[in-house]
């Protein structure tokens, strides 16, 4: 009898490899190529170079942001979205303050103004040369430190600022600095950065000496709507939530490093990109899926009204909302990825909070079965919830149940193949007793 399960165990050691090799495989393979812990300056600029879209158009210079309310969803975001997913975003400070809450693994920034991407390599240059928010932001705005024993690491953002505020420019600082950020991205990181490029940071860098801790979204034109719409650098990292808390970047030295943590290590990532365009959004969840990584928010700003404009599925110079959806339909996604979206004002309707978090699995689901329009992008909205799409859509946290379907769904290939063989091997066996 013994000879005879020897004999069996044989013949379907086979049939157990093949089966291994073709569950998994794709899982050996994938789990092979983690994500990086940190990215080398070559492979950094080699990703952007293989994320990137060509330049594209925007109606404005777009410094800065003009969100002030983004404290009022902080607190729901750090308790729906879990830590050491993958953060995308677009534009360019704003993304500081959601990256310091939720503390992702890699941040991309996908803009389509290749502006904005040397923007963020000026500022990925400030946050390596500065390790500490009140040196950050004696280079940023170009002025004279304040001394050490006037504030402490303890000084929230707008003493910070407070005190940094009336201070002029200092115009052998901005040399200095230049200089130093200058040599930090093409010599030190080898940047392949163009004469052009080093001009535009050298602009943008003087914009941010002319207005200091003032400048805001229109301080050099272009921009659009009246002075509501149009905080200073000072008020965005100042505001704070219905508590009094404040949730910028700059609100405590833990937030500051945190972001300084992911550039010190080229993990943000800025790319060019149109979100309607062909490839950087598929291009970047290919990069994610071959790495084993998900998209846990998606920060996508004003930019979905951009992209209903003709209509919710005719497109428009910027792709469309069909394309943008059918895009996003190619990132890794789960049950907790989230879209911070911000609408000013509901489009203008008494709506109150112009800042949402909404499920991206559902979005996508309902703008395919026409349950979501451009319409919908100014529903009244709470603390956390959003309306739309089919009643209110709470974004609650990730439950035990479905962290345990999530850890089940890991190891099912596994217990496919065991349970599978174990049938095999116990049928070959009744079948040879029966001989």
């Amino acid at each position: 009898m013994i000879g005879k399960a020897a004999g069996v165990a044989t013949r379907i050691l086979p049939f157990v490899a093949v089966l291994f090799a073709l569950v998994l495989g794709p899982v050996r393979a994938h789990a092979a190529d983690p994500m990086p812990a940190q990215l080398d300056d070559g492979s950094f600029w080699k990703l952007i170079a293989d994320l990137s879209e060509p330049n594209g158009e925007f109606q404005s210079e777009n410094l800065l942001s003009n969100e002030t309310d983004f404290p009022i969803v902080i607190s729901t975001l750090k308790s729906t979205v879990p830590s050491g997913g993958v953060y995308l975003g677009v534009g360019p400070e704003q993304n500081f303050n959601y990256i310091a809450a939720i503390r992702p693994r890699m941040a991309i920034i996908i803009d389509i103004r290749r502006q904005n991407m040397l923007e963020h390599f000026l500022y990925k240059a400030l946050f390596e040369l500065s390790p500490n928010r009140s040196s950050f932001i004696s280079r940023l705005f170009s002025r004279s430190s304040i001394p050490a024993d006037e504030l402490t690491s303890v000084s929230s953002a707008a003493e910070l600022l407070d005190a940094y505020q009336d201070i002029a420019a200092d115009q052998a600082a901005f040399i200095r600095n230049l200089h130093d950020v200058r040599k930090l991205l093409a010599e030190t990181h080898h940047f392949v950065l163009t004469r052009d490029d080093l001009a535009s940071i050298e602009n943008m860098y003087a914009a941010f000496r002319d207005f200091g801790p003032a400048i805001n979204y229109n301080s050099r034109g272009g921009g659009i709507g009246g002075r509501a719409f149009m905080p200073s650098y000072q008020e965005l990292m100042t505001e704070t939530d219905s508590n009094g808390r404040e949730w910028s970047y700059l609100a405590s030295e833990e937030s500051y490093r945190a972001v300084r943590d992911l550039e010190l290590r080229n993990l943000i990532v800025p790319i060019t990109g149109d979100f309607g365009g062909p490839s950087a959004i598929r291009s970047v969840g290919k990069f994610l899926k071959d790495h084993g990584a998900v998209v846990s928010a998606f920060y996508t700003s004003n930019v979905e009204g951009y992209l209903f404009r003709g209509g919710d599925r005719q497109g428009n110079p910027n792709g469309g909302a069909a394309r943008f959806y059918g895009n996003v339909t190619a990132l890794p996604l789960n049950r907790s990825s989230t879209f911070i979206r911000w609408i000013p004002n509901g489009g203008g309707r008494s709506y109150g909070r112009s800042i949402s978090l909404t499920p991206i699995l559902s979005t996508i689901d309902d703008f395919k079965a026409g349950r979501f329009t451009s319409a919908d992008l100014f529903p009244p909205r709470g603390n956390g919830f959003v309306r739309g799409f089919q009643g209110f859509i709470n974004a609650a946290p990730v439950s035990g149940a479905e962290r345990l379907r999530g850890a089940l769904s890991r190891v099912w290939p596994i217990a496919f193949v065991l349970a599978l063989v174990a049938v095999l091997f116990t049928g070959l066996l009744l079948w040879n007793r029966g001989r």
